[in-house]
């Protein structure tokens, strides 16, 4: 088997709040929130081909055109009416329907990727535009920062967050979020909030989870998964829409201790935030021994 051109990191994100302040007339809701990148993720491997084709080591993955990564492929075709193709392998590690932006940042890898496979050249304001269309999260993984959002998530400003260890844990459920959002008793009128001096706020009880209530009331599973971060951290959240929870930790060590002692059926991980997305780390060192490679090509067919 030819050895990947391009392997590149799809990373989790965390909500470290949630605020859902009002619904627009097509539906969507109005929210708040604030994205931390971890250092943790699905993997994408990329090849040219003559044709698109997606590969997943996860048998529950669907790899048909209802994958947001055939689908941030074919978007790019589309726009750039390009003929290019790819074999692309998605190495799974995010729980579907957890809550971390596994299919988002799977689409927004798609865009960045690609875009360097195909030699598109296409602007990050761009991919960010076209990955809108995707999902709204998944402009903020195409920009690659941590991020305060509003709007319905479309309206990014870069900030600065302190870095933290997480332990995520994933309670063994999928969670859809129509269901949360179509639910009628969730929160839609939280006051908005300014973007607070300190990131360390969003930590604290004036920021919240508003789908939290309705998960639990539908997911009970939720519920214990808080109440016993909450026990062992002091400490608990849910991100997104669920059903992934996690708690700020004082370090990794504490975290893989904790890992040994969750409760059968849930799984978990410890990640490290950071203000820069793995994935752009990965692409400035991709195309920096790109140039490398190139210029000491060049410097040996001068002194030939």
């Amino acid at each position: 088997m030819m050895a990947p051109i391009l392997t590149l990191p799809a990373p989790a994100k965390l909500n470290l709040f949630l605020h859902i302040t009002g619904q627009r007339t097509d539906g969507y809701h109005c929210l708040q929130t604030v994205f931390a990148l971890l250092d943790h993720g699905d993997t994408l491997h990329f090849e040219p081909a003559e044709s698109l084709s997606l590969e997943c080591d996860d048998p529950e993955v669907p790899c048909d055109s209802s994958n947001l990564i055939l689908r941030a492929a074919q978007v790019l075709q589309h726009h750039t009416q390009t003929r290019n193709g790819a074999r692309i392998r998605l190495q799974k590690r995010l729980p579907m329907g957890g809550g971390v932006g596994g299919g988002s940042s799977d689409a927004a890898t798609a865009l960045l990727g690609l875009n360097q496979l195909w030699n598109l050249g296409l602007s990050l304001d761009t991919l960010a535009e076209l990955g809108l269309h995707l999902g709204a999260d998944v402009p903020v993984f195409v920009r690659g920062r941590s991020a305060w959002a509003e709007g319905v998530g479309e309206k990014i400003t870069p900030v600065s967050l302190p870095d933290a260890h997480f332990l995520v844990i994933h309670p063994g459920i999928h969670v859809s979020t129509a269901r949360i959002f179509g639910d009628r008793e969730l929160t839609r009128d939280t006051p908005i909030s300014k973007l607070p001096a300190s990131l360390e706020a969003v930590l604290t009880r004036d920021f919240h989870n508003d789908c939290e209530a309705v998960a639990q009331r539908h997911f009970p599973e939720i519920g214990k998964a808080l109440d016993w971060l909450r026990q062992h951290t002091g400490n608990a959240r849910m991100t997104g829409t669920g059903a992934c929870c996690f708690a700020r930790l004082t370090g990794s060590q504490q975290g893989q201790q904790l890992l040994q002692q969750l409760p059968q059926h849930w799984t978990g991980f410890v990640a490290r935030s950071g203000n820069t997305s793995p994935l752009h780390q990965t692409l400035g060192e991709t195309l920096a021994k790109f140039r490398e490679t190139k210029n000491s090509g060049e410097s040996a067919q001068t002194h030939k």
